[in-house]
């Protein structure tokens, strides 16, 4: 007789729904997710809406399969389709979805029968800064019992989906956003970037997508000022990003003709290093969730001024790690940034602060923990061992 060999059990497998894959905070955190977990105990699926960019090639694990829907503008209905039936021949153990513009497909899942549906927020649109669309509050409503547990990033995303959305408290749980701390951290840069062009430099940097909701036009607004309010100092502004607002921006700066110390050098795929030729990180968002540039800032011992606004308030401490200021207030903006230009070794002490309240809270290894325990909480409430209808062998699709 022929000895029949033992099937080893793979383990759970997590799709994860994205709208596109691109450079971004959100994404950054997912493919570093994806990356940092252990292989032995989950294996993970990057789903894309509509398409993927050079950006999926960071992910470093070699067992994850990688697929676009190419969803169009509008409805869509279609797409539906497309999905249930890639979710029915993955058969993953969870569906990991984010933001407003996949929560629809939670109900997707539950009908191609993936067992456990998971939905994170993290961060409201531009177009709703403060989350009050009735429209969308309804179908995130709608779709409670579809959806075992919302995930927000933020203390204050998690009292918007209880108090305005009415998500019920026992279907939440807040997860911090989490960085590498090994790799975000104080030091010179590697290189010499354009705007170390003095000794005395001192460059106010931020890094994001160029668009409405990071409002990098008030920023500009701001530093115009700081050049008028601090003629003497040799101040520098970096925006690291691109987006639809790039050539707006670009048109702004050179109307205050500030071409010679504002710098637009675009997406860049070394943030850390690029983080290290900072001398302070600014952030003018309307609207944020738990902003994962700030908390690599953050790590990086830079004091940061940003606006008030969403999770902001729970990281930055006013008078410690850096300064708040209310949202379009391009005054205010100029005015608490002011005395870490005056006074090097206040913006050392802040960051140093930043530095440790990153350490204390919002480590990746914290993040992770907190992942793995949900996703095992709920595999071990609601799924069974099961064998995928066929095995899944990473690729594009």
């Amino acid at each position: 007789m022929t000895a029949v060999p033992d099937i080893v059990p793979q383990p759970p497998l997590v799709a994860h729904l994205i709208y596109r894959l691109d450079i971004g905070g959100l994404e950054t955190l997912l493919v570093d997710t994806i990356n940092r977990m252990a292989p032995g105990r989950y294996r993970h699926a990057v789903i894309c809406l509509t398409d993927y960019t050079d950006f999926a090639q960071r992910i470093t694990r070699q067992d994850v399969a990688l697929y676009a829907l190419h969803k169009p503008a509008g409805l869509a209905l279609g797409i539906h389709a497309d999905l249930f039936r890639l979710l029915r021949r993955l058969a993953p153990d969870i569906l990991h979805t984010y933001n407003l513009g996949t929560i629809e497909y939670a109900a997707t899942a539950w009908a191609a029968g993936v067992p456990v549906r998971i939905h994170a927020e993290h961060g409201r649109d531009a177009r709703d800064p403060q989350g009050i669309n009735p429209k969308h509050n309804l179908l995130r409503r709608l779709l409670t019992p579809v959806i075992d547990r919302y995930v927000p990033v933020s203390r204050d995303l998690a009292g918007w989906l209880e108090r305005v959305v009415r998500i019920p408290a026992r279907k939440l749980q807040l997860i911090d956003n989490g960085v590498d701390t090994e790799r975000f951290r104080a030091g010179t840069a590697a290189v010499t970037e354009a705007w170390q062009d003095a000794p005395d430099a001192f460059v106010i940097g931020t890094v994001g997508r160029l668009q409405d909701v990071k409002d990098q036009v008030t920023l500009i607004e701001a530093f115009a000022l700081l050049r008028r309010q601090l003629p003497n100092e040799q101040l520098r502004l970096v925006l690291v990003g691109d987006g639809p607002l790039r050539a707006q921006l670009e048109a702004r700066v050179a109307a205050l003709g500030l071409q010679d110390c504002a710098f637009l050098p675009g997406p860049r795929s070394d943030v850390a290093p690029v983080m290290r030729s900072f001398s302070l990180f600014a952030l003018s968002s309307i609207a944020e969730g738990t902003p994962v540039t700030m908390l690599e800032a953050m790590a990086s011992e830079l004091p940061v001024v940003s606006t008030a606004v969403g999770g902001i308030p729970d990281l930055v401490t006013p008078g410690v790690s850096g300064a708040l200021v209310p949202a379009r207030d391009p005054q205010a903006l100029a005015a608490a940034i002011v005395p870490y230009v005056k006074d090097r070794a206040l913006a050392r002490r802040h960051g140093a602060q930043g530095r440790a309240r990153v350490e204390q809270q919002y480590s990746m290894q914290a993040m992770l923990a907190a992942y793995v325990a949900l996703y095992d909480e709920l595999c071990q409430t609601k799924t069974t061992p099961r064998t995928p209808k066929k095995a899944i062998t990473p690729c594009a699709e």
